[in-house]
């Protein structure tokens, strides 16, 4: 018998499912407490849960004959990935059965705004009969601009269509392939979506690229009249800042589905006329809480079974029958792929790999497939793996041209990324010396040597003198050590590169202090894990 156990509120299709299948029985206790489910747990070979329930690794300590974990929803922040896995237990989620239902909430939103309807509604029930004072505004003909092209940003597209909006789209990885088809202007200029939209919707997960994206200087480029809509994540749009705006009236209004912190300590937005705030009601449609808690069921019944696996975060690792050498450059790659999606920005338009040497000679499959995961990561809220990258990249229209050379160049193996975007053109070299060190050889023709890991500094400069010593100096100042440093010189174009490895990330205010030192093109940071 298959039991699957259900700790928070489900829709009661999701239980059913699981009880009209052969040899299942679904079990349902929902508000246990932490020690409560770590000591039953392992009785049970499936756990579905939504984002009430923590699983810890404490939770995790004794799994007994737990299989798979399924999260009827997107996000799995509530769950330690790490150590499920470490505990050979699958991670799965739901990603497309709220797609819909957080489109609509967002056009929900931006009606709601465009015609007032709440003040409205709170004003006629006090008794007012006040039709000029909540004149509106029409969504025909004005421009939506969309910050994110993924499965919830389209379906945006898709719905405002309908009411005869001009879309100017923006995605910070690479746009799907049926975007302009759809009438979407896209665009690789975030300003002008700042510049040019009558409403703004933000659809990009929250990450150290996104955190206050949108903050004073970005509202201070938008047109008075112009509206945001966040139903993504909080935090995406700085909230002090958005505030200061719509209190002054610099904006003509906001919709907020999501805050910073849930539920917000500060509930100044609900004394605002000009801003209409939900409790995160993106995902809560009867229908949404039906698909998800079906999806849930069906994929984490397949995997106990012996079926296919779908929607897995975390997918079961290959590393013992991996030879060590691909493991490494896999690992390296996916470094790689990070660094990448930090310094060359813009929409990805092509990528090219190279296999030089011994490696060239191997299934580089793990490889190209970390470099993807590295490369695609900050752009997705959820674990990317060998399983759902694949898929992910393919709906992005993102495609790889290989190469592999047996003959070594310089060192007995190496890898190299092209990535050009839109904006740029980079390429990392990267190598395993000895099957155990990785490290970074070469950036965009530049010779160096940098230990690819943690919190990483990239700076494209001119070739003075001073350079090392200057960088130095502002990062003691600031309590930062550095590790490894490489120097890579064209001398002929008098510009280098500096590539450093750093006890800790730099503060803003670290980096800007460094952007202004007068030799300085381009600086990066990131960090590789």
């Amino acid at each position: 018998m298959i039991k699957v156990l259900i700790t928070d509120k489900l829709a009661q299709e999701g239980i059913d499912l699981i009880n009209a299948t052969d040899g299942a029985e679904a079990v349902v206790k929902t508000g246990i407490s932490e020690d409560e489910l770590a000591s039953i747990i392992g009785e049970y070979d499936g756990l579905i849960i939504r984002s009430g329930t923590k699983v810890t690794p404490k939770v995790l300590e004794n799994p007994g004959k737990l299989r798979g974990i399924a999260r009827a929803g997107v996000g799995v922040d509530n769950i330690n990935v790490p150590e499920a896995t470490r505990k050979g237990i699958l991670v799965m989620n739901t990603p497309g059965g709220n797609t819909l239902s957080a489109a609509e909430h967002t056009v929900a939103l931006m009606l709601a705004m465009s015609r007032s309807v709440v003040p409205a509604c709170n004003s006629l029930k006090s008794g007012a009969w006040d039709r000029t004072k909540y004149m509106g505004n029409q969504l025909n003909n004005k421009t939506l601009g969309v910050i994110g092209l993924g499965r919830i940003g389209m379906a945006v597209v898709r719905m405002a269509r309908g009411f005869n909006m001009k879309i100017l789209g923006y995605d910070p990885l690479a746009a799907p392939p049926d975007a302009e088809k759809l009438g979407v202007e896209v665009t690789d200029d975030i300003e002008r979506i700042y510049k040019e939209s009558d409403y703004i919707s933000v659809h990009v997960p929250r990450n150290e690229q996104t955190l206050n994206m949108i903050d004073a200087r970005q509202l201070a480029m938008m047109k008075p009249t112009v509206r945001l809509i966040n139903c993504a994540r909080g935090g995406i749009i700085n909230e002090d800042a958005l505030y200061d705006a719509l209190a002054e009236n610099r904006i003509a209004g906001a919709a907020l589905d999501v805050f910073s912190s849930e539920p917000p300590k500060n509930i100044r937005f609900a004394n605002l006329d000009n801003c209409l705030v939900t409790p995160h009601l993106g995902a809560s449609t009867q229908e949404a809480q039906v698909e998800v808690a079906v999806e849930a069921a069906e994929i984490l019944l397949d995997a106990i079974k012996g079926g296919p696996v779908r929607n897995a975060l975390n997918a079961p690792s290959t590393a013992g029958a991996v030879p060590v050498l691909v493991t490494r450059y896999a690992e390296l790659a996916c470094r790689v792929g990070t660094l990448l999606s930090t310094i060359a920005p813009g929409n990805v338009k092509g990528i090219e790999l190279q296999y030089r040497g011994s490696i060239a000679d191997k299934d580089t499959e793990p490889v190209t497939l970390g470099f993807l995961m590295g490369l695609l990561q900050p752009h997705f809220d959820m674990p990317l793996n060998m399983v759902n990258t694949p898929v992910l990249a393919k709906e992005r229209g993102i495609s790889i041209d290989e190469t592999k050379n047996t003959e070594a160049k310089d060192v007995a193996s190496s890898f190299s990324a092209k990535v050009v975007t839109t904006k740029v053109t980079r390429t990392v070299t990267g190598s395993v010396f000895g099957e155990t060190l990785l490290r970074i050889i070469e950036i965009d023709g530049f010779n160096i040597e940098m230990t690819p890991q943690g919190a990483v500094l990239v700076i494209f400069n001119d070739d003075k003198p001073g350079v090392i010593g200057a960088v130095g100096t502002v990062c003691g100042e600031h309590g930062i050590n550095i590790g490894t440093m490489g120097v890579g010189q064209k001398l002929e174009e008098r510009k280098a590169v500096l590539a450093v490895s750093l006890d800790k990330e730099p503060q803003a205010e670290t980096v800007e202090e460094l952007r202004k030192l007068d030799f300085v093109n381009e600086i990066y940071v990131c960090t590789l894990r």
